[in-house]
């Protein structure tokens, strides 16, 4: 007992217990509030790109820790819940003939079989194969969608692919007034441009019908797979209001479990 007490006062020993005393006095580093993201918002009235002003972004939506994982099962899913395999096989009694016995049961030394149409034989029906139309939808977890939300748009703002805008009013409905601003901004070669509303002025929406690089989407239409499908973002600050509105209203909610209810199999 004494070598112990002996051994905690040497000069090693009482440096790690000051030590351990010094942190746990020392404030957090790391605050629960952060400051939100700051953006430029851009105009869209002339090619050459102009600074309008400079709108925050919430953090806990633009600025979240990328889980690289829930936007791969974000991906997935949207590529599964539309397919529907038509491959069909043919079980022992839709195969054609074998109705008798091929050989009797005793006397020739061969294997026992009741008919040609066995899985057993070559031509004959298939065992567990598969059937069609078999759908490959499931439902992902209602956080496991919202995560993936966050973190695509946190990716694309940390990867400077995501830009906002005042609105999407342009000049002109020519396809070209379109692809030399977007060549100009260096945003392409793929644009998606996501607005507040399905309703979106008359001039890109003419212009940006013959482009199949550009597209256009209002918010609620807003997923992980289109996202990451074009190479630039572009929002507008109205879109930017709602998406934020309504992912800080998904990400605090608890009754997940409840919303989930309708997608299982036996309801």
């Amino acid at each position: 007992m004494l070598k112990i007490l002996n051994i905690l006062h040497t000069p090693v020993f009482s440096n790690i217990a000051k030590a351990s005393a010094s942190t746990s006095a020392l404030p957090k580093v790391l605050s629960e509030w952060r400051p939100p993201r700051e953006v430029w918002l851009e105009n869209m009235n002339t090619v050459e790109e102009k600074k309008v002003g400079i709108i925050e972004l919430n953090n806990s939506i633009f600025g979240g820790a990328p889980r690289i994982d829930i936007v791969h099962q974000n991906i997935e899913w949207q590529r599964k819940y539309r397919f529907v395999s038509f491959a069909h096989t043919k079980t022992r009694n839709e195969v054609r003939g074998g109705g008798r016995k091929p050989w009797p049961q005793k006397g020739l030394g061969r294997a026992r079989h009741g008919s040609i149409r066995s899985p057993l034989w070559r031509g004959g029906g298939i065992a567990h194969g598969p059937r069609s139309p078999t759908t490959h939808f499931y439902m992902l977890p209602f956080y496991n969608r919202v995560l993936g939300l966050v973190s695509t748009l946190s990716i694309k703002l940390a990867q400077d692919d995501l830009h906002v805008v005042k609105d999407l009013e342009i000049p002109t409905d020519d396809p070209q007034y379109l692809k030399d601003l977007v060549a100009a901004r260096l945003w392409g070669p793929s644009v998606l441009f996501v607005d507040s509303s399905d309703v979106v002025p008359t001039n890109i929406a003419v212009g940006a019908e013959t482009i199949n690089h550009i597209n256009l989407m209002p918010v609620y239409g807003l997923n992980v797979y289109s996202m990451l499908k074009h190479n630039t973002l572009v929002l507008t600050e109205s879109a930017i209001k709602d998406i934020e509105r309504k992912l800080l209203e998904h990400i605090n909610r608890t009754d997940a479990r409840a919303l989930m209810s309708k997608f299982r199999y036996d309801k």
